[in-house]
């Protein structure tokens, strides 16, 4: 097994006033080439957004673009005709493909909405621009992972165009749960949301992220109440 730890306090951050955003790899003017990405997961920012501000629409090509609000509210947009509220307990996919434009502000205009922007390489260049959203509340489960993501669109979750497999988990302290890896050739990248675990006798916190690779599965032991949000994605770009 291989691993590799990025500790909260040394992701890239930029704070914009309206917008204060942790980037754990290189975005726009945080550039580590030490972090350029986890496999074909490329970016992962953790973004809060002032009351009534947001991105003015802007285009993307070729990625696959994940949004999970952890608190409020986000008003999206976008050059395929969806408008939709984006809200805490949803998740929100869009493919890219050969290009879309879109905007993302927070629905509310006196308090913060927070959100975790994730973008994935796709395995499949200039698809059909296509938007997707759910609610996770109906298949969330306690002290057990819960699919959101997948390769398959019948699968639970949404669905993208890579070999991916994203897992959501809520578990109380003391406890201790197994995850078995979809792909044996996958790297698995986890990241705390919330409270304290161990992995291979490394304590992770709030925030931080490790990468594991080169092993089927491995345990993680909760040291207090938790949520853990874990990404499988191909390592080969």
């Amino acid at each position: 097994m291989k691993t590799i730890l990025h500790k909260a306090n040394t992701r890239g951050h930029a704070n914009h006033g309206w917008l204060n955003s942790y980037h754990t790899f290189s975005f726009a003017n945080y550039h580590n080439p030490e972090r350029m990405n986890f496999g074909v997961l490329r970016v992962l920012n953790d973004d809060i957004v002032s009351g009534g501000r947001g991105f003015g629409s802007h285009p993307h090509r070729n990625m696959e673009i994940i949004s999970i609000p952890l608190n409020g509210n986000l008003k999206h947009m976008d050059s395929m005709g969806n408008s939709a509220i984006i809200k805490e307990g949803d998740v929100q996919v869009m493919s890219a493909g050969t290009g879309v434009s879109h905007s993302e502000f927070n629905e509310a205009s006196d308090s913060p909405v927070e959100f975790l922007q994730i973008w994935v390489i796709p395995n499949k260049q200039n698809v059909e621009p296509r938007y997707d959203q759910i609610s996770i509340k109906e298949i969330q489960t306690k002290n057990k992972w819960y699919q959101i993501l997948s390769p398959n669109k019948n699968d639970q979750g949404v669905w993208i165009h890579q070999n991916a497999w994203f897992h959501l988990g809520d578990f109380d302290a003391n406890t201790t749960d197994n995850y078995q890896l979809k792909n044996n050739t996958n790297g698995v990248y986890v990241f705390i949301l919330e409270g304290s675990v161990v992995i291979n006798e490394q304590q992770l916190n709030k925030r931080d992220g490790y990468g594991i690779w080169d092993s089927n599965d491995f345990k993680i032991k909760s040291l207090t109440d938790n949520r853990i949000l874990i990404m499988e994605v191909p390592l080969d770009l």
